[in-house]
């Protein structure tokens, strides 16, 4: 028997990161052993209504946690550990390696959500290997992206060396001096690489992205012309970004002011460790710097996405309690807006230009540069791990054809390569690579303010209000079921063409044909009244009612039916004596 036949296939199972932005996560499965790479989140769509995170449906992991041994996490970056400490109130999850720096902010999220104890956390260095389970070792090897302390990852398994790149560009002169460990790489080419997993999110682009450096002088430009407050708003993991914004600071002796928890807390972390140097007297509170020259004034930021709640956001549309906007300011968007971004980011400029802000932002500045790499590095990817498969990974659908033909053009055989959506489940031997089945992967939607998950028939009723209006009917029903009086009616965002007296009309004939035909179904026998179900008539009367609308008046507005009921009839008890209850109204 061949060694391949012998073993069973490695299982890879994207849960989220394929044919979209966001909320990465994938499962490596090798018999009764699962490890996780990476838990991500991504951020609601506009008809979201109410959803402030979206995750990976995580069925799969529900129904096998007792399976997983461990989690690898390669960096720090929302869309790769964010959704963690929203999965370990669903399974546990025995050990967690990663960066310091990613465990730091992780190590905070857990606190929060009160979830610490159900993990152990491990930091790791470059060329760590880490043992998880019987079946796993995993190697970390430095590699460079828009987030310091950033890892590609060689996964060790009883069939051969997966690596699964992380995010990453190629950067030689990273600005904290960390490079990329291209030799470690090359070392496992030469042994043999089994499957590469790359990232493909600049798959589109030829050449090279630019150095993170190659930023410094444009944004050294924009800040030796601005005269009054400068403000500077860029993604709050961008260590590197802003120690640079932090340097050039101190050269144009301006103090800075952060705003932004999540900015708060990234630099706080990036100190403690090293990643961020400066002296303290840099950084001075709000209530300071508003006596100091405005030309000595820096505000650092959140919000360069358009994010509903971040800093940037609020200060445009005058939300924010302690700073406006007013002519004279300069404000630098380091950042160029994700898929699904561009329209917030363009209202959330033209509010501050409106308000009188000097806005510089867009690709031809120079002041943002991408933490991806493009198809010359991608390229070199594949030829320093020289990979018998390959999946092209993390991207939207275009992003990973391209990226396929480009391996294509490296050499590797078509049939050596798959394109996969969340959930396929690919099979990995020693000789073969095949997509075998499918697992649950759709979405599931946060509300923080609830704590609650929220399901696709709430996100439905959320939308239908949002887009329909609400419709509110109050009836009171006898025991023989006729109408004890005139119905009432209230809508909110409802728009229809019959007056609100018609309607009512309307509402109560159709009540009374609803109950002419149908009261017998849920009447009681004779004399036991009590028995009535007023639950079933309700649902019964709601979903009759919304037909009816829909059909008659063509609007589907979210429905609410309260339903008053009669007091129950007197009942004798044991010592002879009667007694009577009360039923309460019935409401959905």
């Amino acid at each position: 028997m061949s060694k391949n036949e012998s073993n069973p296939a490695l299982k890879i199972i994207p849960l989220g990161g394929l044919h979209e932005i966001g909320k990465n996560t994938c499962v490596f499965e090798y018999e009764d052993e699962i490890i996780l790479l990476d838990a991500g989140l991504a951020f609601p769509t506009e008809a979201m209504h109410g959803v402030n995170i979206v995750l990976p449906d995580t069925t799969y992991l529900r129904e096998n946690r007792h399976k997983i041994k461990g989690m690898i996490v390669t960096h720090g970056h929302e869309d790769h550990i964010g959704g963690i400490a929203f999965h370990l109130k669903q399974f546990d999850i025995p050990v967690i390696y990663g960066p310091r720096l990613a465990m730091a902010m992780l190590e905070g999220k857990l606190e929060e959500a009160g979830v610490r104890d159900r993990t152990e956390l491990r930091k790791v260095l470059p060329r760590d290997v880490v043992r998880i389970g019987k079946h796993f070792f995993v190697e970390y090897i430095r590699n460079t992206h828009s987030i310091a302390d950033s890892f590609t990852v060689a996964i060790h398994t009883p069939i051969g060396i997966v690596i699964h790149t992380g995010d990453f560009k190629i950067d030689h002169t990273p600005v904290d001096g960390e490079t990329f460990d291209l030799q470690r790489l090359a070392e496992h080419g030469e042994k043999g690489v089994l499957c590469l997993l790359s990232d493909s999110t600049n798959a589109e682009l030829p050449g090279f992205t630019p150095s993170e450096r190659a930023v410094f002088p444009n944004l050294d430009r924009e800040f030796s012309h601005a005269t009054g407050r400068l403000f500077v708003t860029t993604f709050s993991s961008s260590v590197h970004r802003i120690n640079m914004i932090l340097q050039l600071a101190r050269k144009h002796n301006r103090v800075v002011t952060i705003v932004g928890r999540s900015m708060l807390n990234l630099i706080a972390h990036a100190r403690n460790l090293g990643y961020i140097k400066c002296e303290d007297s840099l950084f001075q509170p709000l209530h300071t710097v508003r006596g100091m020259p405005d030309e000595r004034v820096l505000i650092l930021t959140t919000g360069s996405q358009g994010e509903t709640m971040a800093a940037m956001t609020r200060i445009a549309n005058k939300e924010h309690p302690h700073i406006k906007i007013r002519q004279g300011d300069t404000v630098l968007f380091s950042a160029n807006p994700i898929p699904g971004n561009t329209i917030a980011v363009v209202n959330t400029i033209d509010k501050l230009m409106i308000q009188g802000a000097r806005v510089i932002y867009g690709r031809d500045k120079g002041i943002h540069v991408s933490g991806h790499g493009c198809q010359e590095e991608q390229k070199l990817m594949i030829a320093l791990t020289r990979p018998k498969f390959f999946v092209p990974f993390h991207g939207e659908h275009r992003m990973l054809v391209k990226h396929s033909e480009t391996a294509q053009s490296m050499g590797i055989p078509a049939e050596n390569m798959v394109i996969i959506q969340n959930g396929d489940v690919i099979e990995l031997t020693e000789n073969s690579i095949r997509v075998a089945g499918k697992v649950p992967a759709g979405i599931e939607l946060v509300d923080t303010s609830s704590s609650g998950m929220v399901s696709s028939k709430v996100l439905q009723e959320r939308q239908r209000m949002a887009s329909e209006g609400t419709v509110t009917i109050a009836a009171a029903i006898d025991w023989s079921g006729k109408l004890m009086a005139k119905t009432e009616i209230h809508m909110q965002g409802v728009v229809t063409s019959i007056e609100r007296s018609l309607l009512q009309k309307w509402v109560q004939q159709r009540i009374e044909e609803i109950l002419a035909v149908r009261w017998t179904e849920f009447s009681p026998v004779e004399g036991q009244p009590a028995d009535t179900d007023w639950g079933g008539l309700q649902e019964t009367l709601e979903r009759e009612l919304a037909r009816s609308m829909r059909r008659e008046l063509q609007c589907q507005p979210s429905l609410t039916l309260l339903m008053q009921v009669p007091e129950e009839p007197a009942v004798k008890v044991s010592d002879g004596r009667r007694r009577r209850t009360r039923s309460t109204a019935v409401a959905s």
